[in-house]
C-alpha cells in the first residue's frame, strides 16, 4: 500500500515537473505575453466603450477602473496560480497517502516481501487464505479473479488520469490567456468558469488518488467495500462536473474561441472607426 501511495504521489509530481521543462516554460511564456497583449487591447476597447457611454450619460468610470484592476490581477496570475495550486494539491495528497499507509519502505524491500509471500504459498487457495495480501475474506478463486480485475481497472484508470493531468493544466493555461480580453470589459463569467475548471482539476488530483489508496487499505478487511471505494475514485471528475467544477476542456475551448473572435471583430471595428 505504501508503494502504491508513493507511486501515485510521484505520478502527480510528474505533472508538476512538466512545467520545469524549458520548452513548456517557453509555451507558457508565449501565452503569458499573449494575455498581456489582449489585456492592453481590452483597455483601449474599454476606454472607447466608456467614452461612448459617458457621452450619452450612462458611463461609469469607477466600474471601468475596477474591471481594469481585475483584469490586471488576472493577467498577472493566470500562469502561476494554477501551477502552484496543482503542486499544493499533489503535495497534500502525497502527505495524506503516506499518513494513511505508513509509507517508508523502499521499492526493493516491498518487492522482496511480495516474492517471499508468493514462494511460500502452495497455490491460489493458499494465497486466498493468506492475510498478508488482504484476501482472506474472499471465499472462491472466481471471486478472487473478479476482484483483481476490478482493482486493475480502477488503478489503471486513475493512473492514466494522473498521467494526462499536467497536459490538461497546460491547455487550460493556454486557453485562459484568451479570456484576458473580456475581463476589463466586465465579462467575468467565462473567466469564472475557467477558474472553476482549474479548481476542479486540482480537487480531482487530490481526491482520486486519496480515495484509491483508502480503498486499497479497506480491501484488506472488507473486500467489496474496498472495491467500491476504488471504483468511486474513477467517478470524481463526473461528480465534480455536476457541481460546476467540470475538468474537461471542450466547453472551455469553445468559449475561449468565441472570446478571441469577439476580440478580433471589436479591434477591426475600432480601427475602421479611427480611419
Amino acid at each position: 500500500m505504501g508503494f502504491l501511495a508513493n507511486f501515485f504521489a510521484q505520478m502527480g509530481n510528474m505533472g508538476v515537473e512538466v512545467f520545469d521543462l524549458p520548452w513548456v516554460q517557453g509555451v507558457v511564456g508565449f501565452f503569458y505575453k499573449l494575455g498581456w497583449a489582449l489585456y492592453a487591447v481590452s483597455l483601449v476597447v474599454c476606454a472607447f466603450e466608456c467614452g461612448v457611454e459617458y457621452s450619452s450619460g450612462r458611463g461609469n468610470v469607477k466600474r471601468a477602473a475596477v474591471n481594469a484592476l481585475k483584469g490586471f490581477m488576472a493577467v498577472s496570475l493566470f500562469t502561476t496560480v494554477p501551477v502552484r495550486l496543482y503542486a499544493l494539491s499533489v503535495s497534500l495528497q502525497g502527505t495524506l497517502a503516506y499518513g494513511i499507509t505508513g509509507a517508508g519502505t523502499s521499492i526493493g524491500s516491498v518487492g522482496e516481501e511480495i516474492v517471499n509471500e508468493f514462494t511460500t504459498a502452495d497455490g491460489l487457495a493458499d494465497a486466498l487464505s493468506n492475510a498478508h495480501f488482504g484476501l482472506g475474506v474472499l471465499t472462491s478463486p472466481i471471486m478472487f479473479l473478479f476482484c483483481i480485475i476490478l482493482m486493475a481497472y480502477a488503478v489503471i484508470k486513475v493512473f492514466f488520469a494522473n498521467l494526462k493531468r499536467g497536459g490538461i493544466l497546460l491547455i487550460q493555461i493556454a486557453v485562459g490567456s484568451l479570456y484576458m480580453f473580456s475581463i476589463s470589459r466586465g465579462y467575468l463569467d467565462p473567466f469564472t468558469q475557467w477558474m472553476k475548471q482549474v479548481i476542479g482539476l486540482c480537487l480531482t488530483a487530490f481526491l482520486q488518488s486519496t480515495i484509491l489508496v483508502a480503498g486499497l487499505m479497506a480491501f484488506r478487511d472488507h473486500a467489496l467495500l474496498g472495491l467500491g471505494l476504488m471504483l468511486s475514485a474513477t467517478e470524481v471528475p463526473r461528480i465534480a462536473g455536476a457541481f460546476g467544477l467540470d475538468t474537461s476542456t471542450k466547453a472551455n475551448i469553445m468559449s475561449a474561441i468565441y472570446t478571441a473572435q469577439t476580440a478580433v471583430n471589436t479591434t477591426k471595428t475600432i480601427i475602421a472607426a479611427a480611419k
